[in-house]
């Protein structure tokens, strides 16, 4: 990834020198905090360390948190700001300092990744004439003409990345952002983790201990936070239909202080006689072992999910996985090959898809579980998420890829 020869920052676009093979790209990448391993933050914290492996500088600037240590044991450095405020003054008084850190650290890119850090992104882009990169990574509540215009920054990139082909069409649709503008890149999944030879017995082993797993009961899983949208309400109703007590259904997800939901499912479980069969499990820190241990993956949102890489990360370790038929989900599964797509919001038909993927015979999972991994590895792997950004990254500085 090379860098434009060193410009000064009241130069005019027009003016600006061509790129320099000689040197290295510094792109800094603006998002609010690194306190949650969630897709932002994770894919954050992968494109920085794909820009230093590539020989660049990689600088990210937030409210810090947990996963500035990551950050540091790539090589890359992170700039303390209060990022992760919605306040108007404060939004206004981070334009000053992200300005005064791309002068001092000569950045060529700014690549914002939300929308309240993306303003003050933006405008300290703008001010000191370094490109501009977002990425789009949801669809945003945009009920109305001031939601709107406050998620509009995001599509003031150079280059907007979405993260799905689903995005890019709500992107162009609400937004009216050219397609010339839009890169779809797929969010990626970290092959080296979730690979299903790389995770030992003892693992999984360690895992079913912990959760009261009973032996040779299959296992369904629905990892996600716990929020509505995520459709732990829908998997419950679909276990009380099935009427089966000899399997455990893992949700797996903090509440991140949803406390009211998390009782109401509680309630729900009790309500429903699946007290035995039912775990709620607050976090895990070994999701490969997780979906090891796991017979079918479920993602049961009720509203589309932007991408949903758990089922990709799913299908890398080879599980069958059932997942609602809008958003994301459309682009990652193919349906009857490597796993289901059922109606948002039905759990009959949740409960059909679960007896069905719990019914299979063993070879026909086998047969399944190759055709998910070599889809996962072919279409959604990190190491292409990585080198997809970085060609967005030289475009807008136009440096042509290698031949």
């Amino acid at each position: 990834m090379n860098k434009m020869a060193d410009h000064n920052t009241s130069t005019p676009a027009n003016e600006r020198p061509q790129p320099d093979s000689t040197r290295l790209a510094t792109v800094l990448q603006v998002l609010p905090a690194l306190g949650a391993a969630g897709g932002v933050e994770r894919g954050t914290v992968e494109i920085a360390d794909a820009i230093v492996d590539a020989g660049g500088r990689a600088i990210v600037a937030s409210a810090g948190g947990p996963l500035v240590h990551d950050l540091d044991r790539v090589g890359a450095e992170h700039v303390t700001l209060p990022l992760q405020s919605k306040n108007p003054v404060t939004i206004w008084r981070n334009i000053d300092r992200l300005a005064q850190v791309i002068r001092t650290n000569k950045v060529d890119i700014v690549h914002a990744r939300s929308r309240a850090p993306g303003w003050s992104a933006w405008a300290a882009a703008k001010r000191t004439n370094v490109r501009f990169v977002t990425t789009f990574h949801g669809t945003y509540g945009a009920a109305n003409h001031f939601k709107r215009l406050y998620n509009s920054v995001m599509t003031r990139g150079e280059r907007v990345i979405a993260i799905s082909r689903f995005i890019a069409v709500h992107v162009r649709q609400l937004y009216g952002v050219p397609a010339e503008r839009i890169r779809v890149i797929h969010r990626g999944v970290d092959l080296d983790r979730f690979d299903p030879a790389l995770v030992s017995a003892q693992r999984v082993i360690n895992l079913a201990n912990e959760w009261r797993l009973t032996d040779g009961m299959p296992v369904v899983m629905l990892p996600g936070r716990l929020t509505r949208w995520k459709g732990q309400t829908v998997m419950i109703e679909a276990l009380a239909k099935l009427g089966r007590t000899d399997l455990r259904c893992l949700l797996v997800g903090g509440d991140q202080g949803r406390t009211e939901y998390r009782a109401e499912l509680e309630a729900m479980i009790n309500a429903k006689n699946l007290g035995e069969v039912v775990r709620l499990v607050d976090h895990c820190d070994d999701m490969p072992a997780a979906f090891m241990l796991t017979d079918v993956v479920v993602s049961a949102s009720t509203d589309p999910e932007a991408f949903g890489r758990v089922i990709a990360e799913a299908q890398a370790l080879g599980r069958p996985v059932i997942a609602t038929e809008h958003g994301g989900a459309k682009e990652t599964v193919v349906p009857g090959e490597t796993g289901w797509l059922i109606p948002p919001n039905d759990p009959d038909a949740l409960a059909g898809a679960i007896e069905n993927v719990l019914a299979m015979p063993e070879d026909t999972r086998n047969g399944l579980a190759k055709r998910a991994i070599a889809n996962a590895r072919e279409n959604f792997s990190k190491s292409s998420m990585c080198a997809k950004t970085l060609d967005v990254y030289n475009e807008v500085l136009g440096i042509k890829a290698d031949a």
